[in-house]
């Protein structure tokens, strides 16, 4: 895989010039793009996923004080389903994706829609809503719709700096872009990320004057959480399967060993959904432990699967920061 990536080199320099020229249309007027009376927050990334995008989404919704609705507008990747739709707890995730149904499960009084065209997402959204406030997830290379506030994650292990453009590397957007962000937010950090590594990051970034830097880490669950109730992660046993079909297991991969539970390690594609006969041979096992994502896409179907729940946890006084710029808006 690393070879091919190698031997695509010269198609990732023709992607950075696509990618650079396109923004450059934006930038000049030459394409157009929208803003709505409804205040709306973009989270994204620079790359092509692993930086912890949903639970950042699951955060802000956690957090955020509002008076009016709240709604969240995604993609809705590799669903089969097509346009505007309103996502319920009790749809499928092939009908409107893992990521946008995991929400909804968790955030029933909130508003979930899915729509590849961000404006139409949104001008349906007001129309059949009028909600207070809109988060959009996964649209910061989205450039059609301007938003009231940018937040940009990238991953402490990952940064965007040291990247380099599909198909060589993982960016999907121009290094440069991340000056339209209001946030940029290092994610996966180790919680006891030193001051000296922070601002040697800041050194590398060079964030803008008007930029806030922010820092935070993942906080895993004490308990796993299932069809048969919740329990003490070290309470499942020694023949521990570890499925996962995200863009990056290590922090959880690390999390695990660190606290020496056994496990084998089975590792899907990112947002795979899994097939009948994945289904029945992960049922075969005495116990299946998984991502919060990965047990949407299995859908009930795995009776013996627990998930290990995850949020993120700032640094310093970064809660304080970022929920006081989202009241002002």
């Amino acid at each position: 895989m690393q070879l091919l990536r190698k031997i695509a080199f010269p198609f990732s320099l023709l992607y950075a010039v696509v990618v650079y020229l396109r923004n450059v249309m934006y930038d000049q007027g030459i394409f157009s793009s929208k803003t709505f009376k409804t205040p709306t927050i973009c989270v994204g990334n620079l790359s092509t996923g692993g930086t912890g995008k949903t639970p950042m989404i699951e955060w802000l919704l956690k957090h955020i004080s509002s008076s009016g609705k709240l709604a969240v507008l995604s993609r809705g990747y590799r669903r089969k389903s097509s346009g505007f739709l309103h996502v319920k707890p009790e749809l499928s995730p092939e009908e409107v994706g893992d990521e946008p149904l995991q929400i909804s499960k968790k955030f029933p009084q909130y508003i979930v829609a899915v729509d590849s065209d961000r404006q139409r997402g949104i001008q349906q959204l007001e129309e059949k809503f009028s909600p207070g406030l809109i988060l959009l997830d996964d649209a910061f290379q989205h450039r059609k719709v301007t938003a009231s506030m940018y937040i940009l994650l990238t991953a402490f292990n990952d940064l965007y700096i040291d990247d380099w453009y599909l198909p060589t590397g993982n960016l999907r957007d121009h290094k440069k872009e991340a000056h339209r962000a209001d946030f940029i937010i290092i994610t996966k950090c180790p919680l006891n990320l030193s001051t000296e590594s922070q601002e040697a990051i800041r050194g590398r970034l060079k964030p803008l004057e008007r930029q806030q830097l922010l820092f935070c880490g993942f906080e895993y669950g004490k308990e796993v959480h299932g069809p048969r109730g919740s329990k003490n992660l070290r309470d499942l046993g020694d023949e521990i399967l570890l499925v996962t079909g995200i863009a990056n297991p290590d922090p959880l991969i690390d999390f695990m060993e660190v606290r020496g539970i056994n496990f084998t390690h089975r590792r899907f594609p990112d947002h795979h959904f899994f097939s009948e006969g994945e289904l029945k041979e992960l049922r075969s096992f005495p116990v299946i432990l998984t991502t919060e994502k990965d047990f949407t896409r299995m859908n009930g179907h795995v009776p013996n699967a627990y998930y290990l729940s995850v949020k993120h946890v700032f640094l310093g006084n970064g809660k304080e920061l970022l929920s006081r710029a989202i009241e002002n808006l």
